[in-house]
């Protein structure tokens, strides 16, 4: 492995520890992925942000990656325990559509924010009702020494495996009082491998097994489809938001352990050898603007005028495992630190830089401090500063620094070779004038002040104001304009 040593945080011991892959020089990850029943929010997106900066360092230290998402389309209750509905089959009956169009509309959509963010696509998506004959099989091995039937149907008896819950440390009362009671349960935090249909009802999603007719839990498509494309167990890092440390991930792992026959003796196999957890994205404003509305998700923000490699960016400003504040402010000031970054590498030479080659000596302390930041467990705001300070160094040349620059965006995924000052300009997708309208109204300005004509160019900048355009005179980009929010 490249660089600096690896050190990345595992929840399971709560404690920085040194990484290398188990086997050879590939790395093999899993990231729970969305359940489709509707948009990703943006904190839920801060978790593919977080995953992608790991592949991507992962990379940056030259190693292989083998990954996985999975996309939840079955299985998950409106409880992440073991209560209420399943969101797939209630939003499909809210929505009056059928169940499996319902999956592929916000699968897609999903696939089309990552996409936005300039996340890399996983080496494998793997769908949950692609692998119910994988789920029952599973169930199966594991129901006669640890699975038990209630009328729901069939449920894990977490007693029957060592140290359940340390991943939470939440084996406690306290613990166990986020989990609603099914009747029947033998133990509070005893979950469902397999949810009978009730007698009488239908669902849009069911199958037959030998705990009768229903669907799976959603604990077990992700012991499933990790073990079955990431094996031999145990891989090498489980990625997910932190919610899932609590409940969803402590399950994962009570059947991971029953599945490969684990017993006092060997405690310490969890299916993964890293587990690791992203923070919150803490919104305290909750709306950006009452004529923007709420950014609730990404459309919301891109619709707003802002674009989303800005919210990549805030996302990367900030360690992944620290809670993250979202607000018009906080998102702005990214667009504009994003705004600046792409002014800066406009001005430097279009010719491509071969990524491949050694890098020149002159860049290889920025190249350092990018590797000891990433290396020390993602530190992205360490690297931003080696980016800034980089791209600010005069006394390299401008090939050095794009030299340099290529690296870094590999890196950390800005695509600052790609987008343009133009598409940064902030513009409600609802506000008036069009771009059309103000492009033709500064190319009459900059008439005007060729002409000397100055009250006319008064004229026309303060028409613009009105209509909530701000010209920014001395801007290199000819004059930059941006519409504010209200």
């Amino acid at each position: 492995m490249n660089g600096a040593p690896l050190t990345l945080f595992n929840s399971f011991s709560r404690s920085l520890e040194p990484f290398a892959p188990a086997q050879g020089d590939v790395a093999r990850v899993y990231s729970c992925g969305p359940t489709v029943y509707n948009y990703a929010h943006l904190g839920n997106l801060r978790a593919y942000v977080f995953t992608d900066t790991l592949r991507r360092t992962l990379a940056f230290k030259g190693l292989g990656v083998r990954h996985v998402i999975n996309i939840t389309d079955v299985g998950h209750l409106t409880s992440d325990a073991d209560a209420g509905e399943d969101k797939m089959e209630l939003a499909a009956a809210g929505l009056g559509k059928d169940i499996w169009e319902v999956a592929a509309f916000y699968t897609a959509a999903f696939k089309r924010n990552l996409a936005d963010l300039n996340v890399l696509d996983p080496t494998l998506w793997s769908v949950a009702t692609d692998h119910i004959a994988d789920m029952i099989a599973f169930a199966g091995k594991i129901a006669p020494d640890h699975c038990y039937e209630i009328d729901s149907g069939l449920y894990f008896d977490v007693t029957t495996v060592p140290d359940y819950g340390r991943l939470a440390r939440a084996v406690s009362e306290e613990g166990e009082s986020r989990i609603d009671p099914v009747t029947g349960k033998r133990n509070a935090a005893d979950f469902a491998i397999w949810r009978r249909s009730p007698q009488g009802e239908q669902r849009q999603m069911e199958w037959d097994s030998p705990w009768g007719r229903g669907a799976p839990g959603w604990h077990l498509e992700c012991s499933v489809m990790s073990l079955k494309y990431l094996g031999p167990e145990p891989f090498d890092i489980h990625t997910g938001g932190i919610d899932h440390r609590e409940i969803h991930h402590p399950n994962e792992i009570a059947q991971n352990q029953a599945y490969c026959g684990c017993t006092d003796a060997t405690p310490g196999f969890t299916g993964a050898r890293f587990w690791m957890h992203n923070n919150f994205l803490v919104d305290r404003q909750g709306k950006m603007s009452k004529s923007a509305g709420g950014f609730t998700t990404l459309q919301s923000l891109i619709d707003a005028g802002v674009h989303p490699l800005a919210y990549r960016l805030l996302c990367l400003s900030a360690h992944y495992r620290s809670e993250l504040e979202f607000s018009t402010e906080a998102v702005l000031a990214a667009l504009t630190r994003l705004k600046r970054l792409v002014l800066t590498v406009e001005r430097l030479p279009l010719a491509s830089v071969d990524s491949g080659a050694d890098a020149p000596a002159a860049i290889r302390l920025y190249l350092d401090r990018l590797d000891a930041g990433l290396s020390d467990d993602l530190n992205t705001p360490v690297a931003l500063t080696a980016l800034d300070d980089l791209l600010a160094d005069k006394s390299l040349s401008p090939e050095d620094r794009r030299a340099g620059l290529e690296r870094f965006d590999a890196a950390l995924g800005l695509n600052l070779l790609r987008i343009t000052r133009p598409e940064l300009r902030l513009r409600p997708a609802t506000a008036s004038p069009t771009e059309a309208e103000i492009e033709a109204s500064l190319d009459e300005r900059q008439q005007a002040r060729a002409a000397r004509d100055f009250a006319r160019s008064d004229a026309i900048r303060d028409s613009l104001f009105a209509q909530g355009v701000e010209v920014m005179d001395g801007d290199p980009l000819r004059w930059d304009w941006r519409i504010a929010l209200d």
